[in-house]
């Protein structure tokens, strides 16, 4: 009996008297139903408390640890918001065709010429070049207002932004290879050889047929410049043609204004200016070859040290 009663005793005792460590409080209850409520709905991402979190009966007393800031579940970039390209040089084209991408390739054409704008306008310094490249801007002028004061859709298969009428790329061209044309048919005076020059420095201008040539050749690369953006699905044929023509107007246009600039004297006026001569402006291009003068120069500069050599050599 006294067995049984200590047995009964020592069962009563530790069910009763847990141990001080693992005796449950109720604040560490709620704590850990906060955590668990906390931990769900940042799993979730949803910003309301869950429902037996928010229990009136159960867990009221829960609500001012629920309610504390948490951390943004917010991605750093807004989904809601959509990227944007830069455009300039983004073309839609089919892989499977190696003419499309011929034509993607030929749609970059505008950005490559004003690449050579610049760099013939930084080096040569050139004002024959700078009222070209003034005009080609002046043409792009032109072609956004038309565009917004036309407002035609572009084709329906097309991926491309803004207005279809007229073609950009189309007048951009168009405007390039009627300027050149333009100058080497009517401008250009080419130099008469002049004697007295050694064989090699001696230079032959192009004649009209080959400056006939050249432009032709101009006019063959915006035609399929042009060509390609029909091809790419870009702008319809009308669009195309629109372009075209705004852009062989512009260009005679601008090359009637700048004819009468030269006539009236106002271009040598502007080249005699402090700010034209401190950049070294010139215009030299009408009537001499740029490339020829520099070479000459280079010959007579190995002829002096070809001299040189010769007397050392003798001495």
């Amino acid at each position: 009996m006294q067995l049984h009663y200590a047995i009964v005793h020592h069962h009563v005792h530790h069910h009763s008297t847990p141990p001080a460590s693992t005796t449950k409080t109720p604040t560490t209850s709620r704590l850990r139903r906060a955590r668990v409520c906390l931990l769900r709905a940042t799993l979730l991402g949803d910003p309301e408390t869950p429902r037996d979190c928010n229990s009136p009966s159960k867990h009221a007393s829960l609500r001012p640890i629920l309610q504390r800031p948490q951390p943004s579940s917010k991605p750093i970039m807004d989904d809601s918001t959509p990227l944007a390209s830069l455009s300039i040089t983004h073309i839609y084209y089919d892989p499977d065709d190696l003419l499309s991408l011929v034509c993607a390739y030929l749609a970059l054409l505008p950005q490559a010429l004003c690449v050579v704008y610049a760099t013939l306008i930084l080096f040569t310094r050139e004002v024959e070049v700078a009222l070209m490249f003034a005009g080609q801007l002046a043409c792009e002028v032109i072609n956004f207002a038309l565009k917004r004061l036309i407002k035609e859709e572009r084709p329906l298969r097309i991926h491309g932004k803004g207005y279809g009428m007229p073609s950009s790329h189309a007048q951009f061209v168009a405007f390039w290879c009627v300027s050149l044309a333009l100058f080497l048919l009517v401008r250009h005076r080419p130099p008469k050889v002049l004697r007295g020059r050694a064989e090699s420095s001696v230079h032959q201008p192009w004649s009209f047929i080959e400056r006939l040539a050249m432009s032709a050749v101009g006019l063959i690369i915006a035609g399929v410049t042009a060509w390609s953006r029909i091809y790419l699905n870009y702008h319809t044929t009308k669009q195309v043609l629109v372009g075209c023509t705004a852009g062989v107007v512009s260009a005679v246009g601008w090359f009637a204004i700048t004819s009468i600039v030269r006539h009236i004297g106002l271009l040598s006026w502007a080249l005699e200016t402090p700010l034209a001569r401190a950049f070294r402006v010139r215009d030299l291009v009408v009537e001499e070859d740029i490339c020829q003068a520099g070479w000459e120069k280079w010959e007579e500069r190995r002829a002096e040290v070809a001299s040189s050599k010769k007397s050392k050599k003798t001495t």
